[in-house]
């Protein structure tokens, strides 16, 4: 299990440009590496992330001043692409999210395979109100909580908690105290122990795909993907571990199933 922290509490860990870069050459390791299974990804100083960089935006416009017309669409594409990566990362995607959850920091929930909240956290897309737009972030906030609530939520601005996320659909699991947030990530990193490694991977490929692959093909890939994962390494032992009634070899703790 990796744990990333996102790590500028004096600006409630804005999301620079620099940032934005070392998240990628991360999920860029991780995705190389099959022995990393879950990643959690936190904010330090009692903050997730409240957006973009105001540093970085000024210095876009200092450039774009300077006569460089693709300054703003660079810096935004930028996140889009690292947004695009940490959705499709192998690895389960768990965040923790804590204090300010705004704009980017909002997308990067939308991403998570699993979002832990704690109740008091603010959550909010607060770009038109800046007289901007949630470019990179809007397509993934539809993924998550559906067309007519990310309409509302783009629209008017509106800012809300970690239970009325969990309400929407933002998040899986709320908790209303720090001791209580860390009880119930240990739950979750547990749970991912019990799963195949690699079935867990061949499993969120094939749900990404949904949308993107017409159904009967996908169908076909995901038997020919059973068939392999049923006579392989994972499959056997998971199966005689049912028999012998013991955790596969996989799973770190001694729970039997």
């Amino acid at each position: 299990m990796l744990h990333i922290t996102l790590n500028r509490p004096e600006a409630r860990n804005a999301m620079s440009l620099a940032m934005v870069e070392e998240l990628m050459a991360t999920f860029e390791a991780v995705e190389r590496d099959e022995s990393v299974r879950a990643l959690v990804l936190r904010g330090g100083g009692g903050h997730f992330c409240a957006g973009g960089d105001i540093k970085d935006m000024a210095g876009a416009r200092q450039k774009a001043a300077d006569g460089d017309p693709e300054a703003f669409f660079r810096l935004n594409r930028r996140f889009g692409e690292m947004i695009t990566r940490a959705n499709r990362l192998p690895a389960v995607l768990i965040t923790v999210l804590e204090g300010a959850v705004m704009g980017g920091g909002f997308g990067l929930a939308c991403v998570s395979d699993v979002a832990l909240a704690a109740g008091d956290a603010r959550f909010a897309l607060p770009e038109t109100g800046l007289g901007v737009i949630p470019a990179q972030i809007a397509p993934f906030v539809v993924r998550r909580v559906g067309l007519t609530q990310a309409r509302r939520l783009a629209l008017t601005g509106a800012r809300f908690d970690g239970h009325r996320a969990l309400s929407l659909g933002v998040v899986h699991e709320v908790a209303d105290s720090a001791e209580e947030v860390d009880k119930k990530l240990a739950e979750l990193l547990t749970q991912v122990r019990r799963c195949a490694p690699g079935a867990n991977r061949a499993t969120k490929a094939l749900v990404l795909d949904v949308d993107s692959v017409p159904m009967e093909a996908l169908l076909d890939r995901a038997a020919r993907e059973f068939a392999d994962a049923v006579n392989g390494d994972e499959g056997q032992e998971g199966t005689l571990a049912f028999v012998q009634k013991r955790a596969p070899s996989w799973a770190d703790d001694k729970e039997h199933r």
